[in-house]
């Protein structure tokens, strides 16, 4: 693995930013010689043969040699813009030996600085980024779907690029498929536009190449605002619409806080049931996992968790993969308090103390060296980083900030965060540089110890410990076989109450909670997971009836992970779960079907 340089500015209170060094291990870019500033992508969708085809146009300022990702890529062959000409010559290229992680370095010597640089090529039918639903795995049954998810380093499987999410690139893309489906990105995306088989989108502003995106298929929009809006299958998309109805609400809730949306406009892609995380915050085009349509708006966290990325982790990203609590510590911290204004203090708060509760069971099973916020990574792949510790752990220390300097000075200083760095690329100790200088009364937490230490520290802004009393109170009632009231209790009531319930809870203790409140047949994709989990653990067939269909139909990793994880305990679980892998894993997500194929050696 090659250590390499990548330059970055470093703010100064005069707004100068001399070059500093920085180290991206995940990337063979050498941006000192040469910097992708712009990409221009021509791409053919071809269904047929689970491939894009085309070509990547890249501005390049330096005098190179250029230095590209790729992992899978098969390379036809470059060109060089020729400015004397003003046309395209023939180019060279090397590519080098592939790693399993960071693929293999392509290198294009330059004939001219400041070169333009084409590459045609064509991606692998198993790329990485790329998944390719067949009309049968989809929504509704008759065309065909495709979506990326580019995070963390997987841009580089679809298109031949400096993968570092501290090399920011503006793009533009062409893009060509059958004239019934709809092709829609990361970039402007032109409302309810004719089907013609050619599209064309910009995006202006700067992102790192995880963001860049793109999704095609039989999809229809539905406007919520005059800036916000949903794109699903048109089995999905009313449903979508109605339950992400507050989406406005929420982008003006965080504007109030924190400063102006920068993006222009808001949509929502929702994606299938194979979508293999809950959401990826592609800006002006998040991309959601269908399993948060609970239909009473229950599960909707995520919406404002991905929206609070348009300021922390779009608009001021992580400069490398050991950096990604700025990402998405202050953007869990962020979707709290969303969370808090449009729904109440005791709502968040709950939330909040579910994924604390999370991230104490995870924090059992990770080695020490994967509980500090400022992860090493060398010789690891950066998907190891993503544990609950860079989003709960790095939550829990923005809240006890704010404990400690008071709600409305911690606020108008992420307010000036946000301002002076907007569409750049930061690393952890640039953030802690900042805020000793501009919030020097936040000396009393030691941040150090929260940052480059394993473990919480003490001290931490814990949810409150009562938040869940009448909770507490009714798993203690059931023991007993009382009677308790569960009126008006949310999705996070009630997966606190099937997580306090004993791990031996069996037989008829299962019986009678699914007779009173009907969990195998719940539609709650979240509630439905642990009590399937509980259903494994105590052999009971109802809910084990309800099993395989979930799995066979739901690909989102946080569903299939303990799900498998539970069935692996015992040697007949493991072959039961490998059956059903064996059925499942064409429609899992690459990265799914990774995970599960790891748990089930």
């Amino acid at each position: 693995m090659r250590v390499l340089v990548v330059i970055i500015g470093l703010f100064t209170l005069a707004g100068c930013r001399p070059p500093l060094t920085r180290t991206d291990i995940h990337s063979y870019a050498q941006p000192e010689l040469a910097r992708v500033r712009h990409i221009e992508l021509d791409l053919d969708v071809l269904f047929g043969q689970r491939q894009l085809a085309g070509s990547a146009t890249l501005s390049v300022e330096g005098p190179g040699p250029l230095t590209l990702d790729t992992r899978g890529l098969a390379i036809e062959r470059v060109e060089l813009w020729n400015a004397t000409r003003r046309a395209w010559d023939a180019g060279t290229f090397t590519l080098g030996a592939s790693d399993p992680v960071l693929g293999a370095p392509l290198e294009i010597p330059l004939t001219a600085p400041d070169q333009g640089v084409r590459v045609y090529y064509r991606t692998s039918p198993q790329a990485t980024a790329l998944q390719w639903l067949d009309p049968p795995q989809t929504a509704g049954k008759k065309w065909p779907l495709l979506f990326t998810q580019s995070e963390s380093i997987y841009a580089r499987t679809w298109i031949p690029l400096q993968d570092s999410p501290g090399i920011r690139v503006t793009y533009k893309a062409r893009i060509r498929t059958a004239r019934e489906l709809t092709a829609v990105m990361s970039a402007d995306n032109s409302k309810n536009r004719p089907r013609t088989g050619e599209y064309v989108f910009d995006m202006p502003q700067r992102i790192p190449p995880y963001l860049i995106a793109i999704a095609v298929g039989d999809l229809e929009y539905r406007a919520l605002s005059n800036r916000t809006g949903v794109y699903a299958e048109p089995a999905t998309v009313e449903l979508a619409a109605k339950e992400f109805s507050d989406t406005e609400r929420m982008v003006g809730a965080i504007e109030a806080m924190y400063g102006p949306y920068r993006w222009q406009q808001y949509d929502i892609f929702v994606g299938p049931p194979s979508f293999p995380i809950g959401g990826m915050e592609n800006p002006r085009l998040t991309f959601a996992t269908p399993t948060v349509l609970a239909g009473d708006k229950s599960l909707v966290g995520l919406i404002a968790h991905e929206l609070a990325h348009s300021w922390s982790g779009n608009l001021v990203s992580n400069a490398t993969w050991r950096d990604l609590w700025l990402n998405e510590g202050f953007t869990t911290y962020l979707e709290n308090r969303i969370q808090e204004k449009l729904y109440g203090r005791e709502r968040a708060e709950k939330e909040f103390a579910i994924e604390v509760g999370e991230l104490r069971e995870e924090m059992k099973r990770l080695a020490p060296r994967d509980q500090i916020l400022w992860v090493n990574l060398d010789g690891r792949d950066p998907e190891e980083g993503f544990t609950q510790v860079p989003y709960v752990k790095g939550a829990l220390l923005l809240r006890t900030l704010e404990r400690e300097v008071g709600r409305e000075k911690w606020d108008a200083f992420l307010r000036e965060y946000f301002a002076r760095f907007a569409f750049e690329s930061i690393t952890t100790s640039t953030f802690l540089d900042f805020l000793r200088l501009r919030l020097p009364e936040s000396v009393g937490v030691d941040v150090s110890q929260w940052v480059y230490a394993s473990g919480l520290p003490d001290g931490a802004a814990l949810p409150a410990p009562g938040v869940f009393a009448a909770i507490d109170a009714a798993i203690v009632s059931f023991g007993q076989s009382k009677t308790f009231s569960t009126e008006g209790w949310s999705t996070q009531d009630w997966l606190r109450f099937l997580r306090g319930l004993p791990e031996d809870t069996a037989g008829p203790a299962m019986t009678r909670l699914d007779e009173a409140y009907k969990f195998s047949a719940t539609g709650n994709s979240e509630i439905l997971t642990q009590w399937l989990r509980m259903s494994i653990r105590a052999g009971y067939e109802p809910g084990l009836a309800r099993l395989e269909p979930f799995l066979l139909s739901v690909g989102r990793q946080k569903m299939l992970r303990p799900l498998y994880t539970e069935l692996a305990r015992t040697e007949a679980g493991k072959a039961k779960a490998r059956e059903i892998f064996g059925r499942a894993r064409a429609g899992y997500h690459p990265l799914a079907a990774a995970m599960v194929a790891n748990l089930l050696k």
